[in-house]
């Protein structure tokens, strides 16, 4: 009876040893860090120049070499926009079609939650804005073959503005606070006027041990330029631009006088 007991016993022995050898491993493999993405935030507006000409010219880089496999990409369409007192109005600083299309962008992103859904469909509105021709927008359903429906719904409903409050808290929530647009972060670092220089600073904060290819061409140290640059900054500052809106509102004036509007 005793010796029954006792190859029991070694029995549950062996398998308890068993059992915690087995979490022990399953625990090391999956606690072994994956190498953490890099944080990329983009604080921007629709039709300040020097953010459609990031998006459209630079940001697209990303896309390259596979680099956006390092990169965690966060897109945040509010920018210099400001709250009236009632804390629900925005005035965008290039006029109301400005917060129409940030609030377009807003809802494209809330629709099609995947970077490589909604990014495509913002990279082709920007495109318009650097033609000028920003009124097309809606061509760019078309052009990648989208259903226009969620965003048409997100815009009717309201729910785009609920969106645009919360780009508005969290750009208001920045340390240190922005000073103007395209303000480009990288893991919560700002890069001031230097943000065209991006991928530089994302390889440089990238811990893999193993870099995407195109960081090679941006490890030399040339390509990291001294934050203050002494040249015209490429940014829009805070404050309306009421040149911009005076533009926008003769322009539709005219649309609707001749009947294209």
């Amino acid at each position: 009876m005793a010796s029954i007991s006792t190859s029991k016993l070694l029995l549950l022995l062996i398998c308890y040893v068993s059992l915690i050898f087995f979490v022990s491993s399953s625990s090391s493999s999956s606690d072994l860090p994956s190498s953490p993405k890099v944080s990329l935030g983009l604080y921007y507006e629709s039709l300040c120049p020097y953010c459609s000409s990031f998006i459209v010219n630079h940001l697209t880089k990303l896309f390259e070499d596979d680099l956006i496999s390092i990169v965690d990409l966060h897109l945040s369409p509010w920018g210099n926009t400001k709250l009236r007192s009632d804390n629900v109005t925005a005035v965008c600083q290039h006029g109301a079609f400005e917060c129409l299309l940030d609030t377009v962008e807003a809802c494209a992103i809330d629709a099609w939650p995947k970077l490589s859904d909604h990014f495509p469909f913002i990279h082709c509105v920007e495109s318009l804005v650097t033609e000028h021709k920003y009124d097309k927008w809606e061509t760019c359903y078309q052009k990648l073959n989208l259903n226009s429906k969620p965003v048409s719904d997100c815009l009717s409903s309201g729910h785009g503005d609920k969106l645009e409050l919360k780009y508005a808290a969290e750009t208001s929530a920045l340390q240190p606070p922005h000073q103007y647009v395209p303000w480009v972060v990288v893991d919560g670092q700002p890069l001031y006027e230097d943000y065209e220089n991006f991928i530089s600073y994302i390889c440089k904060a990238y811990k893999g041990a193993k870099k995407p290819d195109a960081c090679a061409k941006y490890s030399s140290s040339h390509f990291i330029r001294s934050a203050k640059v002494n040249r015209f900054p490429l940014v829009c500052r805070k404050g309306v631009n009421r040149m911009w809106d005076l533009l926008e509102r003769v322009k539709t004036s005219l649309l609707s006088y001749t009947g294209l509007l």
